[in-house]
């Protein structure tokens, strides 16, 4: 690997001086860096990118932040299959597993390619308004569609492969991957779903009939949510980060993604020891 990107979160001071850090060793080894225009202003390096540009141009690329930053690189990956090295600069995360003291020696052995991939589903989600689809969207974890700032439960009509599911009346649903069952979807007591399964988690939020359960289905569905709730503001989100607001009438159709990302395995821990670390399970060996 010759060409290495590096995606930070800006407000961290720590995570510029990482990037320095990383420049010299990319200096030592006579790797090309690809850092975003505003942080090579920073570190003194005369050559920037955009973001948007980084996945296109490099042979892996580096999250500096947490689990947020590294949902918004997923989003760029498109059909680039780039490898992703997460490092939590906090408390360990659910996809950046690396922390900052194991960074250089995780480095290292990706260079030499002493390293595991695990590839995960993506989900894409396109809204249709009066018979025409007007856009279409990614996530790596989930596509919520919630209600507005009323207080009023909405209607969802719910159909999976054309197949009449149910009509949820809820605050909201959640349609997440494996690797998205341990955010939203786990808050609303949904399932844990081992990451690397291809599968899809449909959560209702707040369900009026109590026996609205979580339901896990298949990869390869197809499922459809016609809003049908008048005069109520709704709002559909993409991994809690991209928002786009729906009208009664619209459809939003969801499915697994023709694309998918790939990231690079902590050598260090499994992921039953992260699920230990950040739920606070008990228990030692």
């Amino acid at each position: 690997m010759k060409k290495i990107g590096v995606i930070l979160k800006k407000n961290k001071p720590e995570a510029i001086d990482l990037a320095q850090d990383l420049l010299h060793w990319f200096e030592e080894r006579d790797i090309e860096p690809f850092f975003e225009t505003d942080v090579s202003e920073k570190i003194g390096l005369a050559c920037g990118y955009s973001k948007a540009d980084i996945p296109n141009l490099t042979d892996l690329i580096i999250v500096l932040g947490g689990d947020g930053t590294l949902l918004s690189v997923a989003r760029l990956i498109g059909s680039n299959c780039v490898p992703i090295l997460g490092v939590n600069l906090g408390s360990l995360g659910f996809l950046t597993e690396i922390t900052e003291e194991e960074l250089f020696p995780t480095l290292d052995k990706v260079i030499s390619g002493d390293y595991e991939l695990e590839e995960r589903m993506m989900l894409s989600a396109s809204i249709e308004r009066h018979g025409e689809r007007i856009t279409r969207y990614s996530a790596l974890n989930d596509v919520v569609i919630n209600k507005g700032a009323i207080a009023r439960i909405i209607d969802l009509e719910t159909r999976i492969d054309n197949e009449y599911l149910t009509l949820y009346r809820v605050d909201g649903l959640i349609i997440s991957t494996p690797t998205g069952s341990t955010g939203y979807s786990l808050a609303a007591s949904g399932p844990i779903v081992y990451p690397s399964l291809q599968a899809m988690i449909i959560t209702p939020i707040c369900p009026f009939t109590l026996n609205n359960r979580p339901i896990l289905i298949p990869d390869r569905s197809k499922v459809r949510v016609i809003l049908k709730t008048e005069n109520v503001d709704h709002l559909l989100t993409l991994d809690g980060q991209v928002a786009f607001a729906l009208k009664a009438g619209d459809i939003v159709e969801i499915e697994k993604s023709g694309s998918c990302i790939n990231l690079i395995k902590s050598p260090y821990r499994n992921y039953y020891e992260v699920l230990r670390t950040k739920l606070k399970w008990s228990g030692t060996r």
